[in-house]
């Protein structure tokens, strides 16, 4: 902790590489201009060594005797494949790309989360860098980026597959009947509004919650810390792998309903 006290320990690691885009300068301060570059550059590394990695076994494919890492890309294709064809009620070429990317990316930001607490920052500060957090889904400018992308194509299936018309008519006369339409309308909007929220929230919170249950345990003493450390560390796998899972499953069933007309939803 060199020196510092508990409370200037956690705030130090709860602390973004910031640069404000109004002044042009680095700060760790939080402002509406401010870019956390450790969030970016993270999010970014990883999304392109998510790609790297499986367009390498696309190019690579073996038939005969695959390797490991094939087997590996081929179960979870077909894990998101299945899931999707079970989700989701339509015909779309990018729901299961988009839900494989969703799960890998979300994952690998997660698992940021079982580095040692520590170990970025010590190595950043060699080249003078004094702040940077680890977990890109830890940052709600992450997971709000998302879950505002996943909205837009919400409202994208809407339009495409109801209309202008055959939306306007659901949102005034769904659930209540025509009568009824600004109660109608007041519910949908909030209906809508609030799934990207919601789906933006969830992740944040439990990796919010995990990465600061880590710094804690780094100020526990170094015989103290592999235990408590260890056994969080275990549990927090399933956590980032359900986190991953429940937002990718969320995003399939939200771009379904998004296809299905009231009457649809009715008979399902």
């Amino acid at each position: 902790m060199n020196g510092q006290t508990s409370a200037n320990y956690v705030q130090h690691h709860l602390e973004h590489l910031s640069f404000n885009l109004k002044t042009f300068t680095f700060s760790s301060e939080g402002s509406f201009w401010n870019l956390n570059l450790d969030t970016f550059s993270l999010s970014a590394i990883l999304g392109v060594a998510f790609l790297i990695l499986f367009c390498w076994v696309a190019t690579t494919v073996k038939c005969d005797i695959p390797g490991k890492i094939q087997n590996f890309v081929e179960i979870l294709v077909e894990f998101v494949d299945k899931t999707v064809k079970e989700s989701f009620h339509g015909v779309s070429l990018l729901i299961a790309p988009l839900a494989l990317t969703i799960f890998v990316w979300v994952f690998l930001m997660n698992f940021m989360d079982l580095l040692p607490v520590d170990l970025l920052p010590t190595l950043l500060s060699l080249f003078g860098i004094s702040h940077f957090r680890s977990v890109p889904t830890a940052d709600p400018n992450t997971t709000f980026g998302m879950s505002i992308a996943v909205f837009i194509l919400i409202i994208y299936y809407n339009l495409k597959i109801k209309g202008v018309k055959g939306l306007s008519k659901e949102m005034l006369v769904a659930p209540f009947g025509p009568y009824l339409f600004p109660i109608n309308i007041i519910f949908r909007l909030l209906e809508e509004f609030v799934r990207p929220i919601s789906l933006s929230l969830r992740l944040f919170g439990n990796l919010f919650a995990g990465e600061l249950i880590f710094i804690l345990v780094a100020l526990l003493p170094w015989w103290l810390q592999w235990t408590f450390g260890g056994v969080w560390a275990v549990f927090h796998i399933l956590i980032i792998v359900i986190q991953a899972f429940i937002f990718m499953m969320l995003t399939i069933v939200y771009l379904s309903m998004a296809q299905e007309t009231h009457g649809q939803e009715q008979t399902h």
